[in-house]
């Protein structure tokens, strides 16, 4: 089977990265921890970190942290949908929010079980996800405030992740003043300016972001260490706590070219080839791996000397031209993943987990 391995020790190393950071700049923040898919075995590593706020977008992932630690505060990162309203109360202790029906929904729950749910109120800053527009927020404060066990903890937006939308000072200044206009106008306290994810980083370790940001929910970047404003990686953290291991289930010397009349694959693409080639040959290796499980545009070997030729649902063919370091069938390939590949695979039920942990040898894993 193949499996997808997480180093704990890296993990450790870009969470304290990003802990100090965020310590010496007095922001609070939330690890972001839908891309674990809710893994028991890497929500445990996790949490042992020592985190305070968890994030997530799925409740059967915020039930099994709930499990792990019922101390971590767990934050619900898109609007309820109205069928989720009771269980979002039982599993969340914030969410956010965008509708005034849903959140009305949330406290007639909320008095039914006699907490208190807290909520962040998404503004609508460009990118065109979710967010309340901006000439409607008053107005729509003015009535969260005035529901039953519900509390307005904060205010914040979201970038980057539809359109591209990039932040900026000017943008987050905005938001840092609505929530100075919401205080003032209704004498409320707004605890977080939730302003702040992976893409906003650069902002701060650049000292451009503004001093009224005081709240990030952060993912991407404490997995794989990027820099997403300018698409590179950031110095000093770990950018391959992650790392994919197939094993090679065929391999033998065939035909670059196929033979016969060509129609379009399982993805319903169709292919061209160079006529030059026909008659060259190369070595072809088929992993335990396919479409159902990534798609490889996510994936790339760390052996830089092989390639992909193609994929179907259930297998991936590389080609390993003349086989210079001499693979044979049983060995494992290494790949390396972006975020989109690392969620697929996490999703699959058809990939083992394992953890790497720190002696380097012992191996934990979740069938």
């Amino acid at each position: 089977m193949a499996f997808i391995e997480m180093d704990t020790e890296k993990l450790k190393h870009n969470y304290k990265f990003l802990d100090n950071l965020f310590k010496i700049n007095n922001i609070q923040w939330a690890v972001v921890s839908k891309v674990l898919c809710g893994n028991k075995l890497f929500l445990t590593e996790l949490l042992k970190l020592g985190i305070k706020q968890i994030c997530d977008s799925r409740l059967t992932n915020l039930k099994n942290i709930k499990l792990i630690n019922d101390k971590v505060e767990t934050i619900y990162i898109k609007p309820p949908s109205k069928g989720e309203i009771s269980n979002i109360v039982k599993l969340a202790d914030i969410s956010v929010n965008t509708e005034i029906s849903t959140i009305k929904a949330l406290s007639k729950a909320a008095r039914k079980l006699n907490k208190i749910h807290k909520v962040i109120i998404m503004i609508e800053m460009g990118e065109l996800r979710e967010g309340v527009l901006r000439d409607e927020f008053i107005k729509f404060y003015e009535k969260v405030f005035k529901l039953e066990n519900i509390e307005v903890v904060g205010i914040g937006t979201n970038f980057s992740c539809l359109y591209g939308v990039l932040p900026n000072a000017d943008k987050l200044i905005q938001l840092s003043l609505y929530e100075q206009l919401i205080e003032a106008k209704f004498d409320k306290i707004i605890t977080f300016v939730s302003g702040g994810s992976s893409v906003v980083i650069p902002l701060l370790l650049s000292n451009i972001l503004p001093k009224g940001i005081n709240h990030f929910r952060v993912g991407e970047t404490l997995f794989l260490g990027t820099d997403l404003y300018h698409n590179k990686l950031i110095d000093g953290m770990e950018y391959d706590i992650f790392k994919l291991y197939a094993e090679i289930i065929e391999l033998t010397e065939k035909p670059i070219i196929p033979s016969g009349e060509l129609g379009t694959n399982v993805e319903g693409k169709g292919f061209e080839f160079n006529t030059n080639e026909i008659g060259e040959k190369s070595y072809r290796a088929i992993i335990n791996l396919g479409l159902l499980d990534v798609d490889e545009k996510h994936i790339w070997p760390s052996d830089k000397n092989i390639e992909f030729v193609g994929a179907s649902s259930d297998m991936i063919v590389i080609d390993l031209k003349n086989n210079p370091n001499n693979y044979k069938v049983g060995d494992s390939l290494e790949f390396k993943m972006d975020y989109m590949g690392i969620l697929r695979l996490m999703n699959s039920k058809y990939i083992e987990k394992k953890v790497k942990t720190a002696d380097n040898k012992a191996i934990h894993k979740l069938g």
